[in-house]
């Protein structure tokens, strides 16, 4: 794909798909397989591997004895996800920002389709916890320090979630994988991917903004690592839950 550079296409969510790729490295498996097939009493994962636990029949498993997720609340995201909201957020890049005209709400918005648990579990203060959480971080990767700067791709991860995850999209993660940088709902849908298997049931258990810090890059900043950027996750988070009307709760770093 060239230089690093040179490729970098457009505001990527770049530490949640180096998290992705960090996920995929670190995963022990029992039995390969892209497409499982696995024995019945295995659950085939997200990543495709056969085995048993939560890694296996957690988030993302995509058959045998999977664990059922949690039922939904009833909320509509949409109604907390205001385009006031959303623009609010879009708007803290400058004019020129290449993202600012990148993202948009009704993308957002579309992308939820495929995940239908993201802010609808638990009460309605968990589900503004989850939005707020979610934009905290997308604002820090995207909408400001990184928003004119152009993300690195990892391809190499596309065979396993892309195509398994996203194939419904009509984007071929293998042959053309730069449409990750050039679709707004394939970028969002690639978020919310690695939201759901990674960073969803962290929140949605009250365990707070901190563990979801460690889960999406707490090699590089957690544990005294970078106190900067954990602060300004953490900034974006209170005041994103502050404009949502929620008490931000406790154990916001990591």
């Amino acid at each position: 794909m060239g230089s690093y550079a040179s490729n970098r296409q457009n505001p990527l969510l770049t530490s949640i798909l180096v998290g992705i790729l960090v996920s995929l490295l670190s995963l022990e498996s029992v039995v390969v397989g892209q497409n499982c097939g696995c024995a019945p009493n295995l659950c085939c994962s997200r990543f495709g591997y056969c085995g048993t636990g939560p890694d296996y029949c957690g988030a993302g498993c995509g058959e045998g004895p999977c664990n059922a997720p949690p039922s939904t609340n009833g909320v509509t995201v949409a109604d907390i996800v205001t385009p006031e909201f959303f623009n609010g957020i879009i708007n803290q890049a400058d004019a020129g920002c290449a993202g600012k005209n990148f993202y948009s709400r009704d993308r957002f918005l579309e992308a939820l389709n495929s995940y239908p648990q993201f802010g609808r579990v638990g009460t309605q203060d968990d589900s503004k916890r989850e939005i707020a959480a979610f934009f905290a971080h997308v604002t820090h990767e995207t909408g400001l320090s990184m928003c004119c700067q152009q993300g690195i791709l990892w391809p190499w991860t596309y065979p396993t979630f892309m195509e398994l995850q996203l194939r419904t999209s009509g984007f071929d993660g293998l042959n053309a994988p730069e449409t990750v940088a050039t679709d707004p709902l394939v970028s969002f849908k690639t978020a919310l991917w690695f939201w759901m298997n990674n960073v969803h049931s962290i929140i949605t258990s009250g365990q707070g903004f901190g563990p979801t810090i460690r889960a999406i890059n707490g090699a590089l900043e957690c544990d005294g690592r970078n106190p900067a950027t954990v602060r300004a996750r953490v900034g974006y988070y209170t005041s994103y839950s502050n404009q949502l009307g929620v008490s931000a709760g406790d154990n916001l770093t990591c």
